[in-house]
């Protein structure tokens, strides 16, 4: 039996089996993103430079337009970029839209009453008023929030991460960058499997549950070990790249050609970006 497979089959109620579980859930889901980036569909044939290029302008847009219509318009094309890229709905959902939804529409409640303008109604007893202007105001910060973040996730989904690096530094991205990037990266992915291991180890010798005080003291010194464990393997998993011939710049065995579907792309994002302004502009 594998290690994650005896780890999903224990109880789920302990702590360290909700500690673990969400340290493996966290690993899945980013071979689950690699695997997609991989698939064959429309954003993953395209080139990396374009796709980035593109997805980036279509944020910029987003946020810099004046009109709902065109926003909206905005996100359905993003939901038709990400649907023949098998990023269906439930996806988008449950990673992009419901997160930025609580958290985005946390910070734009408070201009529905705080704008001024025309007064739609008032809440009862409070008799806070909600204007129009309030509304609108915060339809703009949730509906481009929304947009960027959709289009950010797929540029990153349909993309294998090595190639978003070779793919920065041709836009000149400075290479310390990338270089942090990269090793970011690379350490995110050693740190979650050596503290899975930790983790795994100290449950295995725990019988029963913990009392609460037990809890907090094994989260203090899981910490502690976590940390000092950090600061040592940051500085192996850096050698070892630099070792490797790692200098910043990213070398794979795929070279960038741009395709007739390539620049067909560029096309279509251009005149997306160009209707995009002219239309909220008229």
């Amino acid at each position: 039996m594998s290690e994650q497979s005896f780890v999903c089959s224990g109880h789920h109620g302990g702590f360290l089996d909700r500690l673990t579980g969400g340290i493996l859930h966290a690993m899945d889901h980013a071979l689950d993103a690699d695997d997609l980036a991989r698939r064959d569909g429309f954003l993953q044939r395209l080139d990396p430079r374009v796709k980035i290029a593109g997805l980036m302008a279509l944020v910029v847009t987003a946020v810099s337009v004046h009109s709902l219509l065109v926003l909206a318009a905005l996100f359905l094309v993003s939901v038709a970029l990400a649907l023949p890229s098998h990023v269906n709905v439930p996806r988008l959902a449950k990673q992009v839209w419901a997160s930025v939804l609580a958290f985005t529409g946390t910070i734009a409640l408070p201009a529905i009453f705080l704008v001024p303008g025309d007064v739609l109604l008032r809440i009862p007893i409070l008799q806070w008023p909600v204007t129009l202007q309030g509304l609108r105001s915060a339809a703009f910060l949730l509906g481009r929030s929304e947009t960027a973040a959709t289009l950010a996730l797929l540029m990153i989904l349909c993309t294998p991460w090595p190639h978003v690096l070779k793919a920065l530094r041709v836009f000149r991205l400075p290479v310390m960058l990338v270089v942090i990037l990269g090793m970011t990266h690379r350490y995110v992915f050693t740190f979650l499997q050596s503290a899975s291991q930790m983790f795994e180890a100290r449950r295995s010798r725990v019988v029963g549950k913990l009392s609460p005080r037990d809890r907090r003291r094994i989260a203090t010194a899981s910490a502690g070990v976590l940390l000092g464990k950090a600061l040592h393997l940051s500085t192996e998993v850096h050698l070892a790249m630099i070792s490797r011939g790692y200098r910043g710049e990213v070398h794979l065995l795929d070279e960038f050609r741009m395709t007739l579907r390539d620049w067909l792309a560029v096309a279509g994002f251009a005149v997306v970006v160009a209707a995009a302004l002219f239309l909220q502009s008229t």
